[in-house]
């Protein structure tokens, strides 16, 4: 047998071991999806995110925090069974924000990375941000934009887009990240706590509010280059986010001005999903 089919063996016993039995201490990492209507994707996602966390030799979980989908994404979800996966569901369609606003407080890791559904930003990349966790980083940015970055098939639009959000967010709101806007972010407990029991925006700019709460709080934030490649299918129009983005940034400095990041507004919710269409019930953290 060779190294390489040993540690192939060795990889599928610890997938069928997080598969079938739940972990009995507090999970080390915990991954959060937000979806919407990913009934196309979502299996293979799920299978390429669990074979390669379970390569990493920690507890963990996986959340799957739906936008109150119409198609059959949370039952494709629940039928699978995998005891470390659980599905934080919503009665209705209220955004990406809101989606990982929830997943973010209802998850129990110590490590916390939410990562779009796609996989635009692979899976693989988890440890270069990990790295910068065990370095000391309260959040850790994946970045199209920093040096090192592998960006595949990205459309002009979309680059004008990013060109035009660099600029804005730099020079105007003075956040020294350089792509605000990539879907794979992690954050310690701590700051997941913090930064998500504030956040107010539930649409596609809830990224800057994360971020300039990050700043705000004076939290340490890394940017570190990722691979990304612009996936089939994608519900991004740009010029409509565009729009949103530029009245979001008068709302996030409204709300800094009027104290309403001075206190958590969401509570942290640390109950478990069920299959029901129905969210859990929001509990305060003991």
């Amino acid at each position: 047998m060779t190294e390489e089919t040993s540690q192939s063996l060795d990889s599928l016993q610890q997938y069928r071991v997080w598969a079938s039995t739940p972990i009995d201490q507090p999970p080390t990492y915990s991954v959060v999806i937000p979806t919407y209507n990913e009934e196309i994707r979502i299996v293979p996602t799920i299978g390429a995110i669990a074979t390669h966390m379970c390569t990493l030799g920690e507890p963990w979980e996986l959340i799957i925090s739906d936008d109150g989908s119409n198609d059959s994404t949370v039952q494709l979800v629940n039928d699978l069974g995998l005891a470390n996966l659980r599905v934080v569901p919503a009665k209705i369609n209220a955004g990406k924000g809101d989606a990982v606003r929830r997943g973010m407080l209802a998850s129990l890791g110590e490590t916390v990375l939410f990562a779009d559904a796609d996989q635009s930003t692979p899976i693989e990349q988890f440890e270069r941000l990990a790295d910068q966790i065990r370095l000391g980083a309260d959040v850790v940015v994946g970045s199209r934009a920093a040096d090192g970055a592998e960006v595949s098939n990205k459309s002009m639009a979309r680059k004008a887009f990013s060109a035009g959000l660099r600029f804005v967010v730099m020079g105007v709101f003075r956040i020294p990240v350089a792509d605000t806007q990539c879907g794979f972010k992690m954050f310690t407990r701590e700051s997941a706590d913090l930064l998500f029991e504030r956040q107010l925006i539930d649409d596609f700019s809830f990224d800057l509010e994360v971020l300039y709460l990050s700043q705000k709080f004076g939290l340490k934030t890394v940017e570190v280059p990722v691979e990304w490649i612009d996936a089939p299918g994608s519900t991004v129009n740009p010029t409509k986010v565009a729009l949103g983005f530029l009245r979001d940034l008068a709302t996030i400095k409204k709300n800094d001005r009027d104290g309403k990041y001075d206190r958590p507004t969401t509570p942290t919710s640390r109950v478990q999903a069920t299959d029901e269409a129905d969210p859990p019930t929001t509990q305060l953290a003991a």
